[in-house]
């Protein structure tokens, strides 16, 4: 991919992006040399070019939001940058879909662990007393689970994150062996 091209195909709806968040002009010139410096540095990350331009919008938003947390770091954000995006893909759906069977293979102690907290709602402290052990023990079960949940998940797809911790694309690791993974069952590809 050519970041000359990028430029030039996304360097003036950049710009009008950001202006439209933060009116300093020489602010948003800041914050779009920014973003292409990111661009540049990070185009090799990028696994799907067909998603190039939700990555890009992306990198915009968290440096818009970057400015906003250094310039006035007590101040709430503009309620458009903290709502999700026309050029955001929510994963959430897609990735819930193959949570479900990886919950399923985890060994019965956690399993009800993390379907009673994570799924049902139940704080830890409830589920201290339902399961009538201590709520440190809970923590610990609880957290193990969502070890256990992450090894799982993260043995079969490929998940990227932004710094922070919202999905922003996930897909099926094909080096894996299909037959120790769940994720046939849902939508990851």
């Amino acid at each position: 991919m050519n970041i000359e091209h990028l430029w030039e195909q996304f360097h003036d709806p950049l710009k009008g992006f950001v202006l439209k968040r933060i009116p300093p002009h020489y602010a948003a010139d800041d914050i779009v040399q920014d973003v292409f410096v990111k661009i540049a540095t990070h185009i090799d990350t990028l696994k799907d070019e067909d998603k190039v331009q939700v990555w890009i919008y992306q990198i915009t938003r968290n440096a818009i939001r970057d400015y906003y947390r250094k310039q006035r770091p007590t101040e709430k954000l503009p309620i458009e940058l903290e709502a999700e995006s026309e050029f955001e893909e929510d994963f959430s759906e897609e990735i819930s879909a193959c949570i479900r069977p990886m919950i399923n293979r985890l060994p019965d102690k956690y399993r009800e662990a993390i379907e009673l907290t994570e799924l049902k709602g139940m704080t830890q402290k409830e589920l201290s007393e339902q399961l009538g052990i201590s709520f440190s023990g809970a923590k610990s079960r609880v957290q193990r689970g969502r070890e256990k949940l992450k090894g799982l998940l993260t043995a079969c797809c490929h998940i990227e994150a932004d710094r922070y911790g919202n999905i922003i694309d996930f897909q099926k690791d094909n080096s894996q062996d299909d037959q120790n993974c769940p994720v046939d069952t849902c939508g990851c590809n």
